[in-house]
């Protein structure tokens, strides 16, 4: 099995009442998280927050005009229990951040071999809620990006 490249991409799904999709994992009961995974090799970011979106909860961006640039990263370091799944020596990973707004909670097919419940909740209460502080900041974010305002 190929390693896992240390660039990933993170989808916010979110309503236009900002509701937030999250998921829990399969693999860390209680870690909830937005979309989140591993760019492919050749794979371009849109590409990769768009593949993601699709596997894991059944979405097609395009349905609702694509997914959304960010144009925002985040480094971190990498857990130390999924290091394995990356080339030996590597610690620390690039996350894109993108967004996709969706008129309403959408339905949401996961599958369970990663994910095994999922909940809209109000935008606070999702950020609140997530494991990691590079997602919980993406939905910090959310009522300037919804507004049009963009970073800081």
């Amino acid at each position: 099995m190929a390693h896992k490249l240390p660039v990933s991409a993170l989808v916010v799904v979110y309503t236009r009442d900002l509701e937030v999709l999250l998921i829990e994992r399969a693999d860390a009961p209680g870690y909830w998280q937005s979309v989140t995974g591993s760019r492919e090799e050749g794979e371009t970011l849109v590409a990769t927050a768009t593949r993601e979106l699709r596997e894991e909860t059944g979405i097609d961006a395009a349905r609702y005009g694509g997914v959304a640039d960010w144009d925002a990263a985040n480094v971190y370091q990498i857990y130390p229990r999924w290091r394995h799944r990356y080339a030996p020596g590597t610690t620390h990973n690039t996350e894109h951040v993108f967004g996709l707004e969706v008129p309403a909670p959408v339905e949401v097919t996961l599958d369970p071999r990663e994910h095994v419940r999922h909940a809209w909740l109000p935008w606070e209460e999702a950020a609140a809620r997530c494991f990691s502080w590079s997602n919980r900041d993406a939905i910090l974010l959310l009522p300037q990006r919804a507004r049009g305002l963009g970073p800081g």
